[in-house]
């Protein structure tokens, strides 16, 4: 069994972030999912952003990081879009992170990343966060940088496709992510 911690996406902490944490835990992996904002989550991108703006990044980091407090150091940092960048950020903290899990986003640094760090992305095919030419430099960045770095894309589906109350939701491409992120996990 390993531990996860599940950081949501810019929205907050959606219903769909307690689902796939259910999900991961019926695969038998403990999973926190930390409320990043200490507030109701949003169904709009600009709600969204009007909220992160409100609480802060520092805040939001903060309360990653003590999420991370009571874990242990090889847990495996994941995230949902803004939560993927969480999960990056936080990786030079947690050196012995167990792996990488970026759902909806890409995220960490290359400096952070140890020799044969497992990191899986699973992205929409395009996807505007981030543009195709800053995830082509961070894909080389990361391989550069020695991470076991696998990239799934989902031609045809919304940024948040996993989230059923969005309209961005693709029932086919949620399943396969999950098939494929519990594959990843279970590896760990």
């Amino acid at each position: 069994m390993g531990h996860v911690v599940l950081f949501h996406s810019a929205y907050g902490l959606r219903p769909a972030v307690v689902t796939a944490a259910d999900r991961l835990r019926a695969a038998g992996h403990h999973v926190v999912t930390p409320d990043l904002y200490g507030a109701p989550a949003v169904d709009t991108i600009e709600a969204a952003f009007a909220l992160l703006d409100q609480v802060g990044e520092a805040a939001v980091l903060g309360r990653a990081r003590a999420a991370l407090r009571e874990t242990p150091p090889d847990v495996v940092l994941a995230g949902f879009s803004m939560g993927a960048g969480v999960a990056g950020a936080l990786l030079a903290e947690r050196p012995d992170a167990a792996a990488l899990l970026l759902l909806h986003g890409a995220g960490g640094a290359p400096e952070a990343v140890r020799p044969g760090l497992p990191v899986q992305l699973h992205m929409a095919d395009p996807d505007e966060y981030p543009p195709e030419p800053e995830l082509g430099r961070w894909r080389r960045a990361m391989t550069g940088a020695g991470a076991e770095l696998s990239v799934h894309r989902y031609p045809g589906v919304g940024h948040l496709y996993t989230d059923p109350d969005l309209p961005d939701h693709d029932p086919a491409a949620t399943r396969q992510t999950w098939d494929r992120a519990i594959a990843f996990l279970d590896g760990r």
